[in-house]
C-alpha cells in the first residue's frame, strides 16, 4: 500500500516491516515497530506505541500515551482510551528477562469494545464484544459481550449497548432508549442482541 492512502506525522516512527492500512492516521511522537499491522481508518493519539506482531483491525481508535505489546490483537471498532495500559508478561522480574515471543501471554479485545482512560488490561484475558471497560478499572479475567465492568478488580456493574448507552433490564428483555436495539439476558454473565 502506497504511503499516500494513510498519514504519519513527522515526528512519528513507521519502523520497515509495519503495515498500515488507508485512511489510517498516525499523530505525533508514535513508534510503530516491524511487523505490526494497522487497519483501516485507524486513528493513533500522541505517543502511541504499536509493539512489533501487533494485530489491529479496522476502525480502532487509540487515544493518547497508550502501548499495545506484542501478544495483543484488537479487532475492528475497539476503543482505547487515554494512559490506559495493557500487559504482556505474566510473572515479569528484572533478573530473570522474559522478553520473547515465547514469554508473552495473548490478550483479545473484540470488536467494538471500549476501554476507559487508565484502565488496565492484564493480560492473558479476552474483552468480548461491545464490552465496556470503565476508567481506572483493573481487569484480571474475561469479560462478557456487552458486559460493563468497573472496579480493581473489575466486576460486572450492568451492561452495555453496542452504542454505548448503559442498559436497564426490568426484566430478562430489555431495549435501548437510545438506538432502539434489542438484547435478552440470559443467566448472571449472558447479554445477547435479538434485534
Amino acid at each position: 500500500m502506497s504511503e499516500k492512502d494513510y498519514f504519519v506525522h513527522e515526528t512519528a516512527c513507521v519502523d520497515a516491516g509495519a503495515r498500515i492500512g488507508r485512511g489510517t492516521k498516525v499523530w505525533h511522537f508514535c513508534h510503530i515497530m516491524p511487523g505490526a499491522e494497522i487497519g483501516e481508518n485507524c486513528n493513533l493519539g500522541q505517543n502511541v506505541f504499536v509493539a512489533r506482531n501487533v494485530k489491529i483491525g479496522n476502525n480502532v481508535k487509540i487515544q493518547n500515551n497508550v502501548s499495545v505489546y506484542e501478544g495483543v490483537i484488537l479487532e475492528d471498532d475497539v476503543f482505547c482510551g487515554p494512559s490506559m495500559v495493557f500487559t504482556n508478561v505474566r510473572t515479569p522480574r528484572a533478573a530473570y528477562p522474559r522478553n520473547t515471543s515465547s514469554d508473552y501471554a495473548s490478550t483479545l479485545v473484540k470488536r467494538g469494545a471500549s476501554i476507559g482512560a487508565n484502565a488496565t488490561i492484564v493480560c492473558g484475558v479476552t474483552i468480548g464484544e461491545w464490552a465496556f471497560v470503565a476508567a481506572g478499572t483493573v481487569v484480571t479475567k474475561d469479560v462478557p459481550p456487552y458486559a460493563l465492568v468497573a472496579g480493581v478488580p473489575a466486576r460486572i456493574a450492568g451492561w452495555a449497548c453496542e452504542c454505548g448507552v448503559p442498559l436497564k433490564f426490568a426484566g430478562n428483555t430489555t431495549t435501548c432508549s437510545e438506538c432502539g436495539k434489542k438484547y435478552e439476558k440470559r443467566g448472571e454473565a449472558t447479554v445477547e442482541r435479538i434485534a
